[in-house]
């Protein structure tokens, strides 16, 4: 079941809609035009009790002006590139700075910052939401138009799929994620610490103090970044590695262990289990690689839709996507879109007990 109605309108006058995405067992998932941003992810624990697992704001004046990308799609590139700077085709391209010395997200007024063009779908009958917008030439200071779907589908499995598409009339760089802060505890019921994580990944990109990658793909062996065997997040997160230092926490790009560099299909990148409700969360991806940040930056200034503030680490993402930097690195897997190609990748969110 989908059900549309008004959200308002954003401060220049654009209309924004609410679509909440209902299955047969009851999960239910609440998105807004602005962004693509998921404001709420309601789903059962052991109990049988539904609650909200998703970070979020009151309002969309609040989503505007404050939000650290809570639940949107994060373009034309997602994650940072070194000082807003990258090289294609011999022309060096300068992007808008907007997070210290970097770009972050796609700039100063990124993906999550427009209003998408909606149109209901229904897929074997289960509720479908299609996301559309064209980024033009120039847009942030990226080269080429391009033209972007995300299609959002709840499954009767409690299976979240996200599909994102791209094509561009010029050469550019494309790399899509969904920025949804979890805490399966429920929103605004604490911190992330005793969440259980495993991340299906023996490797990750060292960064510097800017957080961008040095460029090496180091072991997560003897480090806190190893979650090849599930652990508490709590373990590590005040680590003295001077990794866990430099990002105040978890912040980092995982990448996971694939049959080959050009599998691109789906797998099991990361799971997590919260003892007290019984909630798991399991995430697939098509991508090379998954950020996982403990919220890290989230300084009690910003309160959700029950009222609580959010502190560092009450809650944690888990962005699939390309490796950060990777325009400025050769050897990282390529994010360039050529005229004629076509960006396809796709994220599963599966809630259980």
């Amino acid at each position: 079941m989908i059900i549309q109605k008004p959200y308002g309108a954003t401060a220049d006058g654009a209309a924004v809609a609410e679509y909440t995405l209902t299955n047969d067992t009851g999960m239910e998932v609440r998105f807004i035009t602005y962004g693509g941003i998921i404001t709420s992810i309601r789903t059962p624990g052991r109990d049988g009790r539904a609650q909200n697992v998703a970070l979020g704001l009151a309002n969309l004046r609040e989503y505007e002006q404050k939000s650290p990308f809570f639940g949107a799609i994060t373009g034309r590139f997602a994650n940072r590139i070194a000082e807003g700077k990258f090289t294609l085709d011999g022309v060096t391209h300068q992007l808008d700075i907007n997070n210290g010395p970097n770009s972050l997200h796609g700039g100063l007024k990124g993906f999550d910052k427009q209003v998408w063009a909606a149109r209901v779908l229904e897929h074997a009958g289960e509720p479908a939401l299609e996301l559309t917008y064209r980024s033009p030439d120039g847009d942030q200071k990226f080269p080429g138009a391009v033209d972007v779907k995300v299609v959002y589908t709840l499954t009767g499995a409690n299976e979240l799929h996200i599909d994102y598409t791209a094509t561009t009339d010029k050469p550019t760089i494309v790399n899509l994620t969904n920025h949804s802060y979890f805490n399966l505890k429920g929103e605004g019921e604490g911190d992330i610490c005793g969440h259980v994580m495993m991340l299906t990944a023996s490797r990750y990109t060292p960064v510097n103090a800017a957080l961008i990658p040095t460029g090496e793909v180091a072991s997560v062996a003897g480090t806190p970044l190893d979650f090849r065997q599930p652990k508490p997040v709590a373990l590590g997160i005040r680590s003295d590695h001077p990794q866990i230092v430099m990002a105040k926490g978890y912040d980092h790009n995982w990448v996971l262990d694939r049959a080959s560099d050009n599998d691109t299909s789906l797998i099991l990148a990361a799971r997590v289990q919260e003892p007290t409700s019984g909630r798991v969360l399991e995430v697939f991806t098509t991508e090379p690689a998954i950020q996982f940040y403990a919220g890290n930056f989230l300084d009690g200034s910003l309160y959700g839709p029950s009222g609580r503030a959010y502190r560092q680490g009450d809650g944690f993402c888990l962005e699939t996507q390309h490796y950060p930097d990777s325009p400025n690195h050769p050897a990282f897997p390529s994010t360039v879109l050529r005229p004629g190609e076509s960006y396809r990748t796709k994220t599963v969110f599966k809630f259980s007990v």
